[in-house]
């Protein structure tokens, strides 16, 4: 994973360092990073929280966040890792800055007085705005970068009003909204495979293809994210980040240029031919038992899956279907993007339906599939399903980053290609709105199943590939 594209000094600020999603995700991601080679030469990791513990102490915590979530870093580099760890306690905000400017003052006589900042902001999206104003308020805005998490806002209300309070503090080339599915090696294949291969991107139109199936069943419930979760539901925390984002990856038209202006410009026109949804073309749904999980509200009506039928109003994807589905504790785990041709007619007559489908596992380092009909080998003209893998993970001298670890490499960069922009999470916010104002009655389904039963009339007159 060693390479010389390596970025600058910088002092990598974690907002939220002693919570979940730090420990989960970025501090697993920058170890990797770190054993990659792929930070710095000089930098530096200062961690942020309202407690008062001590650098040790962070340095502790984030050894067992390392240990659970790995990686696992040999002692060597784990003594060069910990001692560029520092904790700044007291929280941070517009009145007090905690101990944080202190620590930073620190941290940059180690690394170098022009070292960069990267503030990330894994905290709920309601501390965004008063966060992103303290930075302003305490000069630290000034050779900066800023990586806000997902959800960007949680109604088209809060995303005008946080996008309002980050552009009168920063410009938008310091602004990193994360969306870590576009970070996954897979989703970036589909642009890939479409526009380097004519093979795939001559039918990439609605003459050879019938519908796009998006799914993202999760077989795991909400563990300790009842609270967040609980506020958020499926719809805020799938479908108008994840989804919503990785069909515009598949129907985006071919962008001026593959670098961050061109690839986030085409993504954000297509998401401006979003058809509005339709909450007739929606089914929501929660779990059994979902009420009883610790931190869920006695009467919760939180959405934990959601499926959804999406039209393009552009001349390349008119009346072909694009289907998503996600949910909490259904089946199985699985991230796969379904591009389903149309049947051949003449001369074959009596062909079955959706067998010839390209699919991508969104999954790991990912895997494109394809499925087809070919001859069985024998005497008679008999067709059968046939499928042909590319595990992308098996190609020569692979070394796929995970998409956090991607993400964050990216922002240490300055690379802002596979991030979102305003104009788009503004037609996001307008495609969801009609679903926000009358958001179906979520029904019950069982867990370990494949959602509610209602979900099978988005696929008609087909089904889902996954499951049903």
């Amino acid at each position: 994973m060693a390479t010389s594209d390596r970025p600058g000094p910088t002092v990598f600020v974690l907002f939220g360092a002693t919570g979940d999603l730090a420990k989960r995700m970025v501090l697993p991601a920058f170890a990797t990073l770190a054993a990659g080679e792929l930070l710095p030469k000089d930098w530096a990791l200062v961690g942020n929280g309202r407690g008062d513990i001590s650098h040790e102490e962070f340095r502790e915590h984030v050894r067992e966040a390392l240990d659970k979530f790995g990686p696992h870093l040999p002692q060597r580099t784990w003594r060069e890792f910990e001692r560029r760890l520092y904790f700044a306690g007291g929280g941070f905000s517009g009145d007090n800055p905690g101990s944080l400017r202190e620590v930073l003052e620190h941290a940059r006589a180690k690394v170098g007085r022009d070292a960069q900042l990267v503030h990330y902001l894994a905290v709920p999206p309601v501390a965004f705005g008063p966060l992103t104003q303290a930075l302003g308020a305490h000069g630290l805005t000034q050779r900066a970068r800023v990586v806000y998490e997902k959800p960007f806002g949680t109604s088209p209300e809060s995303f005008r009003r946080l996008n309002r309070t980050v552009q009168r503090v920063l410009d938008e080339s310091q602004v990193y909204r994360i969306d870590h599915f576009l970070g996954k090696e897979a989703t970036q294949n589909l642009h890939v495979l479409r526009f380097a291969n004519e093979l795939f991107g001559a039918m990439w139109n609605r003459r050879h293809i019938e519908s796009v199936q998006i799914d993202v069943p999760e077989d795991l419930g909400i563990a300790d994210r009842a609270g967040f979760y609980d506020a958020t539901g499926a719809v805020l925390d799938m479908l108008v980040t994840h989804l919503f984002q990785v069909a515009a990856e598949v129907a985006m038209e071919p962008p001026a240029s593959l670098d961050a202006d061109g690839l986030q410009a085409a993504r954000e026109r297509v998401i401006r031919a979003f058809r509005p949804l339709n909450p007739a073309e929606v089914v929501l749904g929660q779990f059994t038992g979902y009420r009883d999980v610790p931190g869920v509200a006695a009467r919760s009506r939180t959405d934990t899956f959601v499926a959804a039928r999406l039209w393009i109003d552009n001349s390349r994807w008119r009346d072909v279907p694009f289907l998503l589905r996600t949910g909490k504790r259904m089946a199985t785990s699985a991230q796969r993007v379904s591009i389903v041709l149309r049947t051949p007619g003449c001369p074959f007559t009596t062909l079955p339906q959706q067998t010839n489908v390209l699919s991508f596992s969104l999954s790991g380092a990912g895997e494109i599939d394809v499925d087809l009909l070919a001859k069985r080998p024998g005497v008679a003209l008999d067709v059968e399903p046939a499928t042909a893998a590319l595990p992308l993970g098996a190609l020569p001298d692979a070394d796929p980053l995970p998409p956090y670890v991607r993400l964050i490499h990216d922002a240490l960069l300055g690379d802002r290609s596979l991030f979102t922009r305003p104009d788009g999470l503004a037609a996001v916010w307008k495609v969801a709105q009609p679903l926000l104002d009358a958001r179906p009655r979520p029904a019950v389904y069982a867990q370990g199943s494949w959602g509610p039963a209602q979900a099978r009339k988005l696929a008609a007159p087909h089904r889902w590939l996954l499951g049903q």
